[in-house]
């Protein structure tokens, strides 16, 4: 059990460098939404089952939902398809 809590650790680690070097908004958000429930099954090992709900409830559902919708306005989600089909069109 200590060296699965220790891989989540290490995993959470490795989803916090990747958020922070990703270039692609909606894959940050896809890490960081692994990133919280990795958090829950932590706090569930922890012996928290109410924190381990309200992260996975929170963190990785209501918080990812409204960073895609933000995306989706803004427009960004939309602009990164149009720079692949330009960098498609120009090879």
């Amino acid at each position: 059990m200590e060296l699965f809590f220790d891989l989540l650790l290490i995993f959470l680690l490795v989803c916090a460098v990747a958020v922070s070097l990703s270039k692609n908004l909606l894959n940050s958000i896809i890490v960081y939404m692994s990133f919280s429930l990795i958090m829950s099954v932590i706090w569930i090992l922890l012996e928290s089952p109410d924190l381990a709900i309200t992260e996975a409830a929170v963190g990785a559902g209501v918080t990812s939902i409204l960073f895609i919708i933000t995306l989706k306005k803004i427009h960004a989600i939309t602009e990164d398809k149009k720079k692949k089909n330009e960098e498609e069109n120009h090879e």
